[in-house]
């Protein structure tokens, strides 16, 4: 078990100060987020680079990608630029930010590109954003763009409103640890004249692309998410901003029951980490190992199938706890009750069969032993 301190514990504990003193050190990140490509996010990063510039500000581009677009490539143009690394990958030479260089050469501020990139292998990382990571741990200050798409908790969403399932993701927490974010609006018929421009995408993919992705109801829903999504950020950066306030009332928990049968335990846990974000609260992935999934009993892709889910758990901020008890519903009921859960996310119950008829079921047992508690059946 986790031995992170119970919500009711409000004593410091010996680290709190360290933290403190080790967030002091960290470089700052601003985020440009967008509903999706050809807004101007790079453009106005680029911008702020030039302008950072102009007042004194030691500022160099780790990677911009211009994609062939003119006036972006325009404001490339007097700002130092750290050579890209590259790397043979198949017989393709692939260009990547070279990361060791920017450390080395140690600037005050760093323009790195499209956050969710995925690098070629053979690099120290496998994201971008884990090369961010890496700068702000060296006291390097980020300017970085990102499309609302790209974020963990939205895959599902996403995939259900364009159709298409987003491959290079970022967690919820990078962005929501950000000291700065900016929507780059843009409402929807003007993006649709840019692409038809060729601003955006060469002449062969626009019609492909107009048909597709960037359709009217497409981008319209993209750009209501992006801007909910960065209001949400604002409001919980105020409450942080605000202790006094945000400590008012009762401090809000969320819990996550993970099963190893589960149909599609990603999706739980993107609902549970955007109910806590627009709750600001903590959220636990809790999975109860019974003596039939015991390391030694439980099947192999079964137990694969749990390390993935408790990986992704992590990478969206989630605090994850494994507890073995043979009684799923009891290890729950305590865990919930100690820590002070105020909202318990379960999955929607498979249909009961004879075998489990008479036993009770996990859901009436929990909604009877916690009844001040919310309970959330995700389908």
């Amino acid at each position: 078990m986790s031995n992170h301190k119970p919500a009711n514990d409000t004593r410091p504990s010996p680290d709190d100060f360290l933290n403190i003193i080790r967030r002091q050190q960290l470089g700052k990140l601003k985020i440009y987020i967008g509903a999706c490509p050809g807004v101007g996010k790079t453009y106005q990063m680029l911008i702020e680079g030039n302008r950072l510039k102009s007042r004194g500000v030691d500022v160099v581009v780790g990677y911009v990608e211009p994609h062939a677009r003119p006036e972006t490539s325009a404001q490339i143009k007097e700002l130092e630029i750290v050579p890209p690394r590259e790397v043979q990958y198949h017989n393709i030479t692939l260009k990547e930010m070279d990361l060791e260089a920017v450390l080395a050469r140690k600037p005050t501020l760093v323009l790195v590109d499209e956050l969710a990139h995925t690098n070629a292998p053979g690099v120290k990382n496998r994201k971008r954003y884990e090369d961010v990571e890496d700068l702000l741990r060296a006291g390097i200050n980020v300017i970085s763009t990102v499309n609302i798409q790209h974020l963990e908790s939205l895959y599902n969403i996403v995939e259900g409103i364009t159709g298409v399932r987003v491959k290079e993701r970022v967690p919820d927490e990078v962005i929501a640890n950000a000291d700065q974010v900016v929507n780059i609006d843009l409402p929807a018929e003007d993006l649709q004249e840019r692409l038809e421009a060729g601003k955006i995408y060469p002449k062969e993919r626009i019609e492909a692309a107009l048909a597709n992705f960037f359709t009217g109801k497409n981008l319209t829903r993209l750009r209501e998410m992006t801007l909910s999504e960065t209001a949400g950020y604002l409001d919980r950066r105020q409450r942080q901003n605000t202790p006094e306030e945000s400590t008012a009332g009762s401090v809000e928990q969320v819990m996550v029951a993970i099963s190893s049968r589960g149909p599609d335990p990603g999706a739980l846990l993107r609902k549970a980490a955007r109910l806590a974000a627009q709750l600001n609260a903590s959220w636990y992935a809790v999975y109860v190992r019974t003596d039939a999934e015991s390391p030694t009993k439980i099947a192999a892709d079964l137990q694969r199938r749990i390390n993935e889910t408790l990986e992704i758990a992590q990478k969206m901020g989630g605090i994850v706890i494994v507890l073995k008890n043979p009684k799923v519903a009891d290890a729950l009921i305590a865990f919930a009750k100690e820590y002070g859960i105020t909202h318990v996310l379960l999955g929607r119950p498979g249909p009961v069969n004879i075998l489990n008829f008479f036993k009770p079921r996990l859901l009436d047992q929990i909604i009877g032993e916690l009844s001040k508690t919310d309970i959330v059946i995700a389908a």
